[in-house]
């Protein structure tokens, strides 16, 4: 694969890997059902937290990739994670 494969490639498994964030999140500390947490995340308007923390997971994808020599994938990975932040601060305003 070319480059930019690679950093396509990478933005999509930060965005697939914010989404298990989320969901493990929700799994290990919440104490209602992934549903019933989203509807009162929107209802009491704390879904942006709730995105922030599971895109933490990324930054273990982002050192892997690292690690491996993997510098295309980790920039997608890394690209990924500052959408989602910009998306959540844009969110706040």
């Amino acid at each position: 694969m070319n480059n930019k494969k690679h950093i396509i490639f990478g933005f999509i498994l930060g965005v697939i890997s914010t989404g298990i964030g989320v969901l493990l999140y929700i799994a290990f500390f919440s104490r209602y059902g992934i549903e019933e947490t989203f509807k009162k995340a929107i209802q009491f308007k704390f879904v942006d937290k709730i995105v922030s923390l599971g895109a933490l997971l990324n930054l273990g994808l982002f050192f892997l990739f690292l690690n491996k020599k993997k510098d295309d994938l980790a920039k997608g990975v890394l690209i990924a994670t500052l959408i989602i932040g910009l998306i959540i601060i844009i969110n706040r305003l």
